[in-house]
């Protein structure tokens, strides 16, 4: 890859960066987004790729970012392979939202002519919608809708070097492990990082290869994606269930903002417990402030599981257009991760 060159356009969703490369200058084959992404994680062309976009010096180890590819039918606009410093992602809610925005600023979707415009993707973990709301030409708002969402298992202990703790496991297009902050002694603060961090890091790897890790139907979607660790916060002014958290996921890497799927895996979890009241809303706040607001918008019933479609509001903004190249020289080709 010598004679490599990409294009990539910068978006960051509360914090979190995304990273699209509309046009992959290699080959990533299949016949479903799924099958594309299972056959990109042992790919060495699509993986080379996709560490040069994310180790530095072009990223850093909590970059994130995604491939155009195909949509699996006619009844979607695109579809997304979803990728960072470790890998290949089954789904990504900041992601999403950005790439509605994307998809309507580009002109790649015809905006809505009532101001609200579905932008439908195929994701490996199903197919979702973000939908894009417009005041003339500013865009306001996302709502991304997601697959359905659901609770894997309760309570579950978890042994770490801060203690015992109880993990709740739960699917929003990945699987997460939701674990209260002060049962580990900590809060979700910038200053913790550091210990947040190990923390996450402990609990993915004690449930990794447990029957909790895997996914009910669809063992392409199996293994903990990341840890949600959580300060309870009561309720907002309006009287929302509101929650504080840091979302560690693939090895160490650190959303910054509330996290899409995540957010749609602790609705699931809050409303399978009955914290949530009929039309409540779920206000998620990240480890920078930002937030996302998320809402039960059907509940349905698979396989025997209760389960949600979730809505999670949020909004993405353009942060800048790159270029790429690789000097053919350069020995530190494909880059590095410093964590």
């Amino acid at each position: 890859m010598s004679d490599f060159v990409v294009r990539t356009i910068d978006y960051h969703t509360a914090g979190e960066p995304f990273r699209i490369v509309a046009d992959p200058p290699v080959d990533l084959p299949g016949d479903t987004v799924a099958d594309r992404r299972a056959r990109a994680v042992g790919g060495h062309e699509a993986n080379l790729l996709r560490q040069m976009l994310c180790y530095e010096p072009r990223g850093h180890a909590d970059m994130y970012g995604a491939f155009l590819v195909p949509p699996d039918d006619e009844g979607a606009h695109l579809g997304v392979l979803f990728w960072h410093k470790d890998g290949f992602s089954t789904a990504c809610g900041h992601g999403t939202i950005a790439l509605g925005v994307w998809a309507v600023q580009t002109g790649r979707v015809t905006p809505g002519a009532a101001g609200v415009t579905d932008v439908v993707i195929d994701v490996p973990s199903g197919r979702v919608v973000p939908r894009v709301h417009a005041d003339h030409e500013r865009i306001a708002a996302v709502d991304f809708v997601n697959v359905e969402s659901y609770v894997i298992a309760d309570a579950v202990p978890v042994i770490t070097s801060r203690g015992a703790v109880t993990a709740g496991i739960s699917f929003g297009g990945a699987i997460y492990a939701s674990v209260e902050a002060r049962s580990a002694g900590l809060r979700v603060t910038a200053e913790n990082l550091p210990d947040l961090i190990s923390l996450g890091r402990e609990v993915k790897r004690a449930l990794a290869g447990s029957p909790y890790a895997e996914h009910p139907a669809d063992p392409r979607l199996s293994g903990i994606y990341g840890t949600i660790i959580f300060d309870d916060l009561g309720r907002d002014d309006a009287g929302n269930v509101y929650q504080r958290n840091v979302t560690v996921f693939a090895d160490g890497e650190v959303d910054r903002s509330p996290c899409g799927s995540g957010t749609s895996a602790r609705l699931a979890a809050l409303d399978a417990s009955g914290q949530l009241s009929a039309g409540q809303a779920f206000t998620h706040e990240s480890i920078v402030g930002s937030r996302f607001q998320a809402r039960v918008l059907d509940r349905r019933v698979a396989g025997g599981r209760p389960g949600v479609i979730p809505q999670v509001t949020g909004m993405a903004y353009r942060t800048g257009e790159h270029v790429f190249s690789i000097d053919p020289d350069d020995p530190l080709t494909p880059g590095f991760v410093l964590r």
